[in-house]
């Protein structure tokens, strides 16, 4: 079975996260799917540009916590989006929890519904929202990311973009998305490209300097004691024993 679903229009590959039935998840067998598509992407001429988005009411939910991700694959994924020589841009209509956020700040544009809610819930687990700072860092507002990832709070559309999460939000996000497509569709392929390259050097310098550090802190927290009660606690539909 698929996990992926593929379409294309005048030159824009459509990317869709088709696991619905547990949110998107990232698990090894969604995330090797769609490291394949952007890798046929990425050799195909006649691909001007890539729109991920997805199907159901969830964009990603992040970690599959039931066949949990290596770090280093992750890592892969989203640099392989910010290295990409097609601009990548994120269709949002639902919602994005954790690892679907390093989705969200590899792409080069992301516009979302205001139906989209957003929630770094990694601290809800014992864990910390390592791997995925690598493009979230230097993309989004510090004061803001302090606050949702040290509460795990869930915030709507409208301060996604505010806080630089998301390019633009709108109650139709293909409204939203309509001269975004049509600017990249009347751009020269060579320009996107060398353009892309110039607006993503600092995040590849975050990647270079830091994934190995984070890879080993996101693979240490998720074998600690704390996660392991997280990740039950959640699966369980209950508290962690740290709540109060």
């Amino acid at each position: 079975m698929t996990l992926i679903g593929r379409t294309r229009a005048r030159a824009v590959e459509t990317i869709g996260l088709d696991s619905p039935d547990n949110r998107n998840a990232l698990s090894a067998a969604l995330v090797g799917e769609l490291a394949d598509a952007l890798a046929d992407c990425a050799e195909d001429d006649e691909v001007r540009a890539v729109v991920l988005t997805h199907s159901g009411n969830t964009f990603s939910a992040g970690a599959d916590l039931r066949d949990p991700l290596h770090p280093d694959a992750l890592v892969g994924l989203l640099r392989q989006i910010v290295e990409l020589p097609k601009p990548v841009v994120a269709r949002v209509t639902g919602h994005v929890r954790a690892g679907g956020l390093g989705l969200l700040a590899a792409c080069d544009i992301a516009a979302a519904s205001h139906q989209a809610t957003f929630a770094f819930t990694e601290v809800r687990i014992g864990v910390a929202p390592a791997v995925i700072s690598l493009p979230l860092l230097s993309r989004t507002d510090p004061r803001a990311l302090a606050r949702y990832y040290l509460t795990g709070e869930r915030f709507d559309a409208a301060e996604a973009a505010r806080t630089g999460l998301v390019t633009a939000a709108g109650d139709d996000v293909d409204a939203v998305l309509e001269p975004v497509l049509d600017g990249l569709r009347r751009s020269s392929p060579q320009a996107l490209a060398e353009t892309k390259r110039l607006l993503t050097a600092r995040v590849l310098e975050a990647f270079d300097r830091d994934a190995a550090g984070l890879t080993a802190l996101s693979a240490r927290l998720f074998a600690s004691a704390q996660a392991r009660e997280g990740m039950t606690a959640f699966l369980e539909r209950r508290d962690p024993e740290w709540a109060v």
